[in-house]
């Protein structure tokens, strides 16, 4: 029940990618998702209607109870730095710069009156936070702490692409920024796509290449391309780059520079390739610990908040751990444009509107399951009814309704038995990674298990490693990592050597820790796992397929099953089996599903 003096803030990241809303009531978040879930369109960029109906749904209002809508940048700033750009480049990039130009001038400097037609002629007030304060508020104001050093790095927001500064009470001061084009998360980028694979989207394909390679073979290299100073501030050479005036990253000096042109999508990986990720993770290593050594000089404090998309890199986030810097760290599990949704109202709440934090009763974000769920009436209902869409009028599923505790016996046996698990749980979680509710689930003992999923389930590069969730009083013992990482934003050495299937070519692995009170269905089925087999780890990937968004509905959820060769579904306390349901499976409607997705 709300009352008149609750403050609802809606906070919304649209018009790049992955755009999102998220609501807050009282300087607590209660509802976050990505618009892409609901489009089922991967990164979807666009206004974020559904996301933002499912927010004030959930809370049981209405787009007049709200008390600001705050949008998580300044476009006007940004065309600002377009139009800059393009003059200090002219006459190269002529048309880029007519569509960026028709793009902007026809939607994306209408943001307030766009806003308003979404949420049926809202009256009240529309803010606009800076990119990167958005981005510093979704770490600062979630982590708990009273003051903290605070750094966000990402491509480019209005100008800015590297900020830190500090946090403190209800305060935020970025003291100290980067502007385009010199930029760590446009230099990854630029590699990303030179390395043949997708821009703003694949990142973490080339974090994950790293390891196979010699990070020293093209290190001298790169010194060509970026000077590091000191204080961890990058100076590109753009002479090598495009970004700034073409529709490509990198050019044909960048091209001569390696030795060859960029990688073609889809095309097989060589060992050029690995070498090239490995020297470009050195560097990323590099050049954020100097960043963040340089603001512990300026501000002393003991913990370090972190947010954008480069704070993603959780090969990077252990360097910072093993320097043991900071008694805490806290990193925002949403830390891409998502996150800039939570932290644009955020950041209105407490900065802005002058309100107290640390927040007296607990947590801003006291979980990282804040989208839609699904009741056990509605499930069973798809079951029973709306399944039939997929199946046929003339099929029936077949599956069985378990109690709690035979359910959690039943699946964690299956688990021991070498079977692949779509495992569908509550609300789903904000953010890239799945963290227990929109999972698929395997044994980490069986090393056979990663070459099947990835190829026969996730559709995926063969040499992608899967991350592990462990209970969280056991992952000393299985990792060398000294605090919990919920949200798989850390990688740490494997010290077990009994599960090849999340060890990484490295002996790492990203590390989702658990404990009942994040997540007490999972940590159940991991416990009685563990009490069957000793072992408290199991495989855990996001439940989608290449190159889809992570599933959100029972809808989304059975497709994916049906048409991979996934062995089991558990839908709440309802479970799937393929064995059982064969009579289902179109071999050539399979087939055809299948052939969208091509391995690099």
């Amino acid at each position: 029940m709300s009352s008149e003096q609750d403050i609802y803030i809606l906070g919304l990241s649209f018009d790049y990618h992955d755009a999102a809303a998220a609501l807050i009531k009282n300087g607590k978040v209660v509802a976050a998702v990505q618009e892409e879930r609901f489009t089922r369109d991967k990164q979807d960029s666009s206004l974020p209607a559904h996301s933002i109906k499912y927010c004030l749904d959930f809370a049981g209002i209405t787009s007049d109870q709200l008390s600001y809508v705050v949008f998580y940048e300044k476009p006007f700033i940004k065309f600002e730095r377009l139009l800059k750009t393009y003059i200090s480049t002219w006459p190269l990039g002529f048309l880029s710069f007519l569509k960026a130009m028709l793009v902007f001038l026809k939607t994306k400097l209408w943001v307030e009156s766009r806003i308003r037609k979404a949420l049926d002629g809202y009256k009240g007030s529309i803010l606009f936070t800076q990119h990167h304060y958005s981005h510093a508020a979704s770490a600062y104001f979630c982590s708990g702490f009273s003051e903290a050093i605070v750094v966000t790095m990402d491509g480019v927001g209005e100008f800015d692409t590297t900020t830190f500064g500090y946090g403190k009470g209800n305060k935020l001061n970025l003291s100290h920024t980067l502007e385009f084009p010199h930029s760590l998360g446009l230099f990854y980028s630029a590699l990303t796509y030179y390395l043949g694979f997708k821009v703003n989207s694949a990142e973490y394909k080339v974090m994950g290449l790293a390891p196979y390679g010699d990070p020293n073979k093209y290190y001298d290299t790169f010194k060509e391309l970026v000077e590091i100073r000191d204080d961890g501030s990058v100076k590109l050479n753009m002479k090598y780059f495009s970004y700034e005036y073409g529709l490509r990253m990198t050019n044909r000096r960048f091209d001569k520079l390696f030795g060859g042109p960029a990688r073609q999508p889809e095309s097989p990986l060589t060992q050029r390739e690995k070498d090239i990720a490995a020297a470009l993770q050195k560097i990323t290593n590099e050049i954020v610990l100097k960043i963040i050594a340089q603001a512990r000089t300026l501000y002393p404090y003991k913990n370090l908040c972190l947010a954008g998309g480069v704070a993603l890199n959780c090969v990077t986030n252990g360097k910072i751990l093993e320097k043991k810097w900071f008694d805490n760290i806290y990193i925002q599990p949403a830390a891409g444009d998502a996150g800039g949704a939570v932290g644009a109202a955020l950041y209105v709440y407490f900065d802005r509107l002058n309100k107290n934090y640390p927040l007296p009763e607990g947590s801003t974000m006291e979980t990282v399951y804040l989208g839609p769920e699904y009741s056990e009436s509605e499930l069973e209902k798809f079951l029973e009814e709306d399944v039939k869409a997929i199946i046929g009028e003339d099929k029936k599923l077949v599956y069985k309704r378990l109690e709690y505790n035979d359910l959690i016996d039943q699946v964690s046996n299956l688990i021991n038995g070498n079977n692949v698990i779509g495992w569908f749980q509550g609300r789903m979680e904000y953010g890239p990674r799945s963290l227990g509710n929109r999972s698929i689930i395997a044994d980490a003992r069986n090393k056979e298990n990663w070459q099947k999923v990835n190829l026969k389930i996730k559709f995926r590069e063969s040499f992608r490693p899967f991350a592990p969730t462990v209970l969280e009083d056991k992952s000393a013992e299985c990792f060398d990592l000294t605090v919990p990482s919920p949200y798989m934003l850390l990688v740490a050495p494997v010290k077990r050597t009994d599960v090849p299937a999340i060890t990484h070519v490295d002996n790492s692995a990203r590390v989702q820790t658990v404990n009942p009170e994040q997540n007490k269905k999972y940590y159940d089925l991991i416990e009685a796992f563990y009490k069957k087999t000793g072992c408290p780890i199991i495989i855990n990937t996001s439940f989608n397929v290449r190159g889809e968004p992570i599933v959100m509905s029972p809808q989304d959820a059975f497709n994916t099953f049906l048409h991979t060769f996934m062995d089991y579904l558990v839908m709440g306390n309802y479970i799937i089996s393929k064995q059982d349901n064969q009579q289902l499976v179109d071999k050539e409607k399979m087939n055809k599903y299948l052939g969208k997705f091509k391995l690099d």
